[in-house]
């Protein structure tokens, strides 16, 4: 063989390596149809994506999304973890055709997931309104939660719990459409996963005594969510640290996601040793 056609097939065996890395990070998180999946949880259908395999970890997205908010945490845990990627009820492929929409419904859901999957109990990364899910999991179904991170969560609806300039955004917003009649499906899902962040939560400091599990509680240094509330977070959970990562937004998991995904990763494997 020629030293010139071993080179080319040296170099056309480069490009197919390359190619097909390619392809393997493509991957069409929250419309996977390799790997998804509907489990029927108490009267919905909430979809799902595992990847990987080992412990347990759910992840939770927040308000409007879907699971593919996770795309850059996913490849990370999915090396060591058995990642299970939720769509929340009434959020992304997972419909919900009723009316009402609560907090502590979405956390049942999750617990009837981790149930029909014959899980005991995971680790759990929520972000957002998934923060906020974390957290309710852990009060409502404490043995089912190992340790939890959450990330830009709220415990109530105002300008303590929302920064003021964002809570006076959602008033505006509410004020406009509040007497709107809807008329599509898509339409009346969307105001009420909206008025789910107006009228909710409504979780009270001495509640989170009763999350038993250590917690990572994490909140951008200029967030959605004022320090104070944060901090007044990590104070009322028995177990918890705190984290206020500098420079960052409410996307915590995206802005600094090699550093979120370490820390929280860490956080995951190290022993609990309070303060």
């Amino acid at each position: 063989m020629s030293i010139l056609k071993s080179l080319f097939l040296l170099f056309m065996g480069i490009i197919l390596v390359q190619a097909g890395n390619c392809q393997q990070k493509t991957i069409p998180y929250g419309n996977n149809a390799a790997v998804g999946k509907y489990y029927n949880i108490r009267g919905i259908k909430l979809y799902t994506e595992v990847y990987g395999a080992g412990k347990p970890l759910l992840l939770i997205h927040g308000n409007g999304g879907s699971l593919s908010n996770f795309s850059k945490t996913i490849p990370y845990f999915a090396k060591k973890y058995k990642v299970i990627a939720v769509d929340s009820r009434a959020h992304g492929k997972s419909r919900d055709d009723r009316d009402s929409l609560s907090f502590e419904m979405m956390a049942d859901d999750f617990a009837g997931l981790l149930d029909a999957m014959h899980i005991d109990s995971a680790y759990v990364i929520g972000w957002s309104d998934g923060g906020i899910n974390a957290i309710e999991l852990a009060m409502r179904h404490p043995n089912k939660v190992i340790k939890l991170a959450s990330t830009g969560a709220n415990l109530w609806p105002d300008s303590t719990g929302i920064i003021p300039s964002y809570w006076k955004q959602e008033q505006i917003d509410y004020n406009a459409k509040k007497n709107t009649v809807f008329k599509t499906a898509k339409e009346k899902n969307d105001w009420k996963v909206f008025l789910l962040d107006w009228f909710q939560p409504n979780i009270k400091l001495t509640a989170l005594k009763a999350i038993r599990c250590p917690s990572l509680i994490i909140a951008g240094d200029h967030d959605l969510i004022p320090t104070e509330h944060t901090v007044l977070i990590s104070q009322n959970i028995p177990k918890a640290y705190l984290w206020i990562v500098p420079n960052s937004g409410h996307p915590t998991l995206i802005e600094h996601r090699d550093e979120f995904n370490k820390t929280v990763d860490n956080f995951f494997e190290q022993p609990f040793n309070k303060r």
